[in-house]
């Protein structure tokens, strides 16, 4: 892998840049204990909620929240 990285560093760059941060960010919402849920089918609702949660205020950043809702009834 670290050959593969000094051959071709972009690819790494850009996923750093784009996957990454959503994971960073998400972990950083959950807090130091991560998953309040036990079991697999918990965690897996809870994890759901976050995803839905970062893409609601990622979505409303970009269009803004008026627009957002107006979109959301049609």
């Amino acid at each position: 892998m670290e050959k593969r990285l000094e051959r071709t560093p972009e690819p790494a760059r850009i996923r750093t840049q784009t996957v990454e941060h959503v994971f960073g960010t998400q972990k950083s919402w959950m807090g130091a204990t991560h998953f309040l849920m036990k079991r697999l089918p918990n965690a897996r609702t809870e994890m759901s909620l976050h995803v839905l949660a970062y893409n609601l205020r990622r979505a409303m950043q970009i269009f803004g929240v008026v627009p957002l809702m107006r979109a959301m009834r049609a």
